[in-house]
């Protein structure tokens, strides 16, 4: 009886492990489309609106990164798979980038969906 316990314990403890890394690797590989492409912040008039974009696209970026930092430390931090609280904020990241004038290739936008497709 204790050893069909501990085994069940095992198998349990090894598939949440599993789904935790299959996660994970989603969230990161999300991580890497954050980026803004074809802007020059040097070239972009400032304004407080301007500031406020700017500081967007950090905080979001800093904070998918540090979501995906604590999963890895064992903390889970959501209700929601991580995958997805990445995604809302790449969401908030790429509103930044496209009012900054920035434009997203549709190629990364193609793989950023079909990825979240997959998971």
């Amino acid at each position: 009886m204790k050893n069909s316990f501990f085994f069940s314990l095992i198998i349990l403890l090894t598939g949440c492990a599993i789904g935790t890394s299959s996660e994970i690797k989603s969230a990161e590989k999300l991580l890497s489309q954050f980026e803004c492409k074809n802007i020059e912040s040097t070239e972009l008039a400032h304004s407080p609106i301007t500031s406020y974009h700017e500081r967007a696209l950090a905080v979001s970026r800093e904070k998918a990164s540090s979501y995906i930092d604590q999963y890895k430390s064992g903390d889970v931090l959501f209700k929601i798979p991580l995958d997805s609280v990445v995604q809302q904020q790449y969401d908030v990241y790429k509103s930044a980038c496209e009012a900054l004038g920035g434009i997203q290739s549709e190629t990364s936008d193609a793989q950023l969906n079909q990825g979240s497709e997959n998971s």
